[in-house]
């Protein structure tokens, strides 16, 4: 049930940040297109509406789109990788060297999410969290902010460990799940979601001369 809702919420989350970021761009290029045509009253407040922040912040969302985008991608087996050699392994090895790139998976998001996690703390988040606690944060720094939106940089780098993190739950199931199935993710492109090849082979069928036609 919580693995499900975690699964929920990180699809959720990509077509939110995905859907925001792009309509964010074309509210910001229609603006800034708009604000050049002489059309009196309109003109006016179009120069009125600021729109210096919807590039941070389409940068921003990008980003986090982008690290939870690649935890999504471990659990549905859709980044891309070269398995040639290993697929010329016999059956035994080839069991060890996945076990062996996934463990490398672990260990590199586990480190990449620590490190992300140390340097978020370090950059303002304790200051943030002690404040908001009632402690004494005399002694710490309130750490820098972003130019246009002025949000605490803090926050917005926290989506590395959190990203980071994610991942690397991610290869733990994966692994869990090959250690029992024998079987690893792996998204079929040839297969489009909503289309069924027996009910529409006509829409994508060739059409053949009639019998006794002209060949």
């Amino acid at each position: 049930m919580l693995n499900k809702l975690l699964d929920h919420l990180e699809e959720w989350m990509i077509t939110f940040l995905m859907g925001g970021a792009t309509l964010i761009i074309f509210l910001s290029v229609a603006h800034r297109y708009g604000t050049g045509l002489a059309i009196p009253g309109v003109q006016d407040y179009l120069l009125s509406l600021h729109f210096e922040w919807a590039q941070e912040l389409a940068i921003i969302m990008f980003v986090w789109m982008a690290k939870f985008g690649a935890a999504y991608g471990v659990r549905m087996g859709v980044h891309v990788g070269v398995d040639v050699l290993v697929s010329r392994l016999p059956s035994e090895w080839r069991n060890r060297a996945t076990y062996i790139a996934l463990a490398c998976g672990m260990l590199f998001t586990g480190i990449i999410g620590t490190l992300g996690l140390t340097f978020v703390w370090e950059n303002g988040m304790h200051y943030a969290l002690y404040n908001k606690l009632g402690l004494d944060v005399s002694a710490l720094t309130e750490g820098p902010t972003t130019p246009d939106l002025e949000w605490p940089t803090w926050f917005v780098y926290s989506v590395v460990p959190m990203g980071s993190y994610l991942m690397c739950l991610r290869f733990i199931q994966v692994t869990i799940a090959f250690w029992r199935t024998g079987e690893m993710p792996h998204q079929d492109e040839s297969q489009v979601d909503g289309l069924d090849d027996e009910e529409d082979d006509d829409m994508f069928a060739v059409a053949k001369p009639a019998q006794g036609g002209a060949q």
